[in-house]
């Protein structure tokens, strides 16, 4: 069986950062749970027309798919739109599962594999994962951090770090919680040695059972 990593962290902490280490470093597969999703209202989809739908025509952008800069700005921070969206797209959760058991068909035994999530935790896909890591880093790290990739003023960015799960509180069912906050070299050093040490106890069946249950 190949050894599936669950990663999550805080917003512009670092979880892309890590995963793209451990494919370049590893061979890892990687797939990102938010592109997954993403796929799931595409033009023509059931879930872009029940988006549609919810939020109205202005959600559309000029190439016609739904525009996630607008439609971000309607639902984060606000509850209750977060889970009108999430009814509106579908069953992510059977998506999810659907992709980590296919990698559990047909990945050779010595693989590794990351879902990278920002939910991971509570809607419970840990429980497909070998393993649970969560990146964090401070607001005074991922303020400016989020409004150079997305273009975002910082009024934009502390809005969507303000409507986010701060990582404490996902920390107690995370088996490794690696600290983002410095330089990329200390960084990629804690990913190696993680991943070297985590492989070596799944290889051997001594991977202690994640914190998560």
């Amino acid at each position: 069986m190949p050894l599936v990593i669950g990663l999550t962290g805080s917003i512009a902490a670092g979880k892309s950062l890590l995963s793209g280490h451990l494919v370049e470093t590893r061979g890892a597969i990687h797939a990102n749970a938010d592109t997954l999703v993403h796929r799931m209202y595409d033009p023509a989809t059931e879930g872009f027309d029940r988006i549609v739908a919810e939020f109205g025509d202005e959600v559309i952008g000029a190439d016609g798919y739904i525009d996630r800069k607008v439609i971000g700005s309607k639902v984060f921070g606000n509850r209750e739109r977060m889970n009108a969206l999430t009814t509106a797209i579908g069953d992510i959760s059977q998506m999810i599962h659907d992709t980590i058991d296919a990698w559990h068909a047909d990945l050779p035994a010595d693989a590794i594999a990351v879902m990278e999530a920002v939910n991971l935790i509570e809607p419970g896909y840990s429980e497909w994962c070998d393993t649970t890591w969560l990146v964090a880093c401070e607001t005074e790290t991922a303020l400016p951090r989020l409004m150079a990739r997305n273009s975002f003023t910082e009024e934009e960015a502390m809005q969507r770090i303000n409507g986010a799960r701060d990582w404490r509180d996902r920390a107690p069912a995370a088996d490794r919680i690696f600290h983002n906050d410095t330089t990329l070299e200390q960084f990629q050093s804690e990913i190696d040695s993680a991943i070297a040490e985590t492989k070596l106890q799944f290889d051997a069946g001594q991977l202690p059972k994640s914190r998560w249950f």
